[in-house]
């Protein structure tokens, strides 16, 4: 509250997310290659599909940074619009 005992209003996060979309696909690239060069490991005690996943995961996120674009040029528009006011 403040001084006039009025609650205050708070404004939710608006990070921006095409880092996080490729940060986090990239992760997925970078563990696929890493067990990629273990595959004999993962063959014998039966993960192989452990790089499948990983590759999975990482092709998958190549729809998802194309959406935070979008994203994130709405909300620079919105952040624009806003400020107007």
């Amino acid at each position: 509250m403040n001084d006039a005992g009025q609650l205050r209003r708070l404004t939710p996060l608006d990070p921006p997310m095409v880092p996080l979309a490729v940060a986090g696909t990239a992760v997925w690239l970078v563990l696929g290659l890493v067990l990629l060069a273990i595959r004999p490991t993962l063959q014998a005690g039966g993960n192989e599909e452990w790089i499948g996943i990983c590759f999975a995961g990482a092709l998958l996120g190549l729809p998802g940074i194309a959406t935070m674009v979008v994203h994130d040029r709405n909300r620079r528009r919105r952040r624009a619009l806003a400020s107007a006011r």
